[in-house]
């Protein structure tokens, strides 16, 4: 489904004057190809340590609330997928060393525990920044009723 979700999606429109066109997607969906999100949030985005993580998560936090005071429902939900993303690579390098989970035959490395324990720390930054996101009320009330809009045919995905 995602495969097709993504050839769906007019990778080229400017979503915040087409919110009725964002797709929420599974996971972190979109996240680096909606605009113009992608452009205002990546260059914020670090894990490298904690200290990075702690800078950029409140950095796409504050974003992220942002987003929410101006009735932006697609910027604040690709924010919130950035605060994920920060924990889900960031746990990545923490747990396989170089981030490289899998060995070319297509198999998995086994964890180490903790094979980078600066990353660790920056993934513990980003999961406390992604669930006081996940919890905010405000975005809470706008995700249901953009997917409720979605979920009665009425966002226009073309």
């Amino acid at each position: 489904m995602q495969k097709k979700l993504y050839k769906a999606v007019d990778w080229s429109k400017n979503y915040r004057k087409h919110a009725d066109a964002y797709v929420i997607g599974r996971g972190e969906f979109g996240v680096l190809m909606y605009q113009p999100y992608k452009d205002e949030i990546l260059p914020h985005w670090r894990y490298k340590d904690k200290e990075a993580a702690e800078k950029s998560a409140q950095a796409i936090y504050d974003m992220f609330l942002t987003y929410l005071d101006n009735d932006d429902f697609p910027g604040a939900d690709i924010a919130r997928k950035y605060l994920r993303m920060g924990y889900t690579r960031a746990m990545r390098y923490a747990k396989y060393p170089g981030g490289k989970k899998y060995k070319p035959d297509g198999s998995t490395y086994e964890t180490q525990q903790w094979a980078d324990p600066d990353k660790r720390e920056a993934a513990l930054v980003f999961k406390e920044y992604w669930d006081k996101a996940r919890a905010n009320k405000t975005y809470q009330r706008m995700y249901n009723a953009h997917k409720n809009a979605a979920d009665r045919g009425e966002s226009k995905l073309e």
